[in-house]
């Protein structure tokens, strides 16, 4: 039986929260609670969390529980992300989280409207599910996955739409980082307003 998920955000499909070390982007490095809730449409074929697309098998939580569990750890930082996160209506969740005095991020592929309050909003867009023109002046921090070399030019359409203080990542996608990192060298040298994102945490073998 499909979740109805109440639209005020009070209830949300959790599937998995853990702390852990923030293994990729502006945050690497960082202690911080990850969020992980299920559903997601924008369906990456290089996914690597493919179980979180379908909602229906993660359990509904009460995000007032959530936040207060976040809580419980000395990293007063959350990162929520997905599956996709902005499916759900994300202002009840960050607002218990901001009681707390803890900081709030997000990592979004942009595809849905924002909702929440965020002191940080990591924007990874997917060809598969556009972002909207209207979350990209909000990013924080632009992190395109390179799969193949035609993701550059791609990568270059949304630093366009980005803000001048909007930090630019190229990630190596994980199966084909060997042979996608050393281009990615190559274009930060000759591009060095982009910055390399890997995925520490593969390295670091942490969650």
């Amino acid at each position: 039986m499909a979740h109805q998920i109440p639209t005020d955000g009070t209830l949300l499909p959790l599937m998995e929260e853990f702390y852990t070390i923030q293994g990729e982007g502006y945050n690497t490095g960082k202690a911080a609670y990850f969020i992980r809730l299920g559903g997601c449409d924008v369906g990456c074929h290089w996914c690597d969390v493919k179980e979180s697309w379908d909602a229906d098998l993660h359990p509904l939580t009460l995000s007032d529980d959530i936040a207060a569990k976040a809580d419980t750890f000395p990293g007063k930082a959350v990162v929520i992300t997905g599956g996709e996160p902005l499916i759900y209506n994300l202002d009840y969740l960050t607002a218990r989280l901001k009681e707390r005095n803890i900081l709030t991020f997000i990592e979004t592929s942009g595809a849905y409207p924002l909702s929440g309050s965020w002191d940080w909003i990591c924007l990874s867009p997917k060809k598969f599910k556009a972002p909207r023109p209207d979350i990209t002046p909000f990013a924080n921090e632009l992190k395109v996955i390179v799969f193949n070399k035609s993701d550059f030019a791609w990568a270059e359409q949304y630093a366009a739409t980005v803000s001048d203080t909007c930090k630019l990542y190229l990630q190596p996608e994980w199966s084909k980082s060997k042979e996608i990192t050393p281009l990615i060298i190559d274009y930060v040298m000759a591009n060095p307003k982009w910055e390399i994102s890997l995925q520490t945490h593969k390295y670091l073998n942490i969650p």
